[in-house]
């Protein structure tokens, strides 16, 4: 009746697909609608599993996704990305039309049963199926059955095969949905407000990063998608607002990478009269209440294709913090911003570090920091009092020439910036015409300024990107893994 109980190893997809269609017209033959409606169901395989008692009758909707056919006795498995529950069938306890659809089943169907809860023999938990409902009938193959699907671009450009074939996948993106859900539990149980910003923006601002463009026709004029929602929540700000928070997708027109998406998930939010080190604070506890609910350890375990365990991320608190500079000396020499530029430079090549002739002195020591400092560190660690070249929108620190920010690093690379947020609108004019380099008509965004001007409460500002949390927390290898539908190059 299915692939699983005829395996026809030597059949091509084509086959498969002619031998699916010939089952579609008999389902239309005996009068059933091989597409379904409207199903009313009680609960869903996965909760009927975890809450799982005998002798009750049960109506329950999924997708076969294993079929065991012993002739007068079938078990099979309905299931979503949520969870799966058995269901036993006795083909000559069903009427002759219901007998003859079930033998047009197979693997990768959606069908609705109904019936009543009982444990076999070996302790599983099972529906008897008493009648059942075609809901749709599929016309290509799951993945097999066994091995699930193994390639991994097929992975990422057919997700709804992964999710399909790999439990693992399924349960990740369930995990993923669930985190978002409670980082906004957890940031509105504490008095901040979700707010929404626009995507479309006149001047890409917020971070130092390549837009896409866009026009628009009817009011004739470029736009950009928004590379950070930064400038618009201080806006807020400005306008009364003291806790907000905002998440939602950010665009960037760079390379791709494990790390990097040209589209991805962030996590912005704002804390009138709170600075830096609150803000970290903040972040290292809502970090660590997601670890402990979702993942049940503050150990994270990193592993490899073959499931070999490469790396242990302990996320115990408090982290770890140090300052930039202290890092940079600790692999560069204690010397290393006492000598001249020029020899800093000579210093990166002994050190095996790539610069171009074309970087500023600041942007130098900051390769040395990603190369040497930031890939190299795994367990969390807030960096801070960085360069004020690198931060033009956070606050300098009293008498120097560092800003009052940190760099969260956990796993190798960058996963929260948070900023005491400047807030004195003649400093941010100067340093964000500094950064635009000439070209502040296109790359200043003067209306901020302006806002600026009506007076912005002190404040901290922290910046999380999600894709690479969840990367972290779950031990994703790269950020294909944890977006749904990661962009990729089109095949030729």
């Amino acid at each position: 009746m299915s692939e699983d109980a005829t395996p026809q190893p030597q059949s091509t997809e084509a086959e498969l697909i002619a031998i699916r269609r010939e089952k579609l017209g008999k389902l239309r033959e005996l009068g059933i609608d091989p597409y379904g409606a409207r199903y009313e169901v009680g609960t869903t395989p996965g909760e009927l599993r975890a809450d799982f008692s005998e002798g009750v009758r049960v109506k329950v909707a999924g997708r076969l996704t294993a079929i065991r056919d012993m002739g007068k006795s079938v078990f099979f498995q309905l299931g979503d990305v949520h969870g799966s529950i058995q269901g036993y069938l006795a083909p000559k306890g069903l009427d002759e039309t219901l007998a003859a659809a079930w033998k047009c089943l197979d693997r990768g169907d959606w069908i609705g049963i109904e019936g009543e809860t009982f444990l076999t023999r070996t302790g599983e938990p099972t529906v008897k199926v008493e009648t059942f409902t075609v809901l749709s009938k599929a016309l290509r193959p799951m993945p097999d059955k066994f091995h699930g699907l193994s390639d991994r671009e097929t992975k990422y450009r057919k997700r709804h095969l992964d999710l399909m074939g790999n439990p693992e996948s399924a349960a990740l993106f369930v995990t993923r949905s669930q985190m978002l859900a409670e980082i906004r539990r957890f940031l509105q149980d504490r008095g901040f407000l979700e707010v929404e910003t626009p995507m479309l923006q006149d001047v890409a601002g917020g971070a130092a990063a390549r837009p896409f463009e866009t026009y628009h026709n009817a009011l004739g004029m470029p736009l950009t998608l928004r590379i950070a929602p930064e400038l618009f929540l201080k806006r807020l700000l400005v306008g009364g607002f003291t806790k907000i928070f905002e998440l939602n997708r950010n665009f960037r027109n760079e390379g791709i990478s494990r790390r990097h998406n040209p589209e991805f998930t962030m996590l912005e939010a704002y804390w009138a009269f709170s600075d830096f080190e609150e803000m970290a604070n903040l972040v290292e506890e809502m970090t660590c209440h997601l670890a402990e609910k979702f993942i049940g350890t503050l150990k994270i375990e990193h592993k490899d294709e073959d499931g070999n365990v490469t790396r242990t991320i302990d996320l115990t608190r408090p982290w770890r913090r140090a300052n930039y500079h202290d890092l940079i000396m600790g692999v560069a020499g204690d010397d290393f911003f006492e000598i001249t530029p020029e020899e800093r430079r000579a210093k990166c090549e002994a050190l095996g570090v790539q610069i171009s002739e074309a970087m500023e002195d600041y942007e130098v020591v900051q390769q040395v920091f990603e190369k040497l400092v930031e890939e190299k560190t795994f367990d969390p660690c807030f960096v801070t009092r960085v360069a004020s070249e690198l931060v033009p929108l956070a606050k300098v620190t009293p008498g120097g020439r560092t800003v009052e920010v940190y760099e969260l690093i956990i796993n190798g690379q960058e996963i929260s910036p948070g900023y005491s947020e400047l807030n004195d609108p003649d400093v941010q004019r100067a340093r964000l015409e500094h950064q635009a380099g000439g070209e502040e008509e296109q790359k200043v965004d003067y209306d901020f300024i302006e806002t600026l001007e009506h007076g912005m409460p002190p404040a901290g500002g922290i910046g999380i990107g999600i894709d690479r949390l969840v990367m972290m927390l779950t031990g994703a290898p790269t950020i294909r893994d944890v977006v749904l539908f990661p962009l990729l190059k089109r095949k030729e």
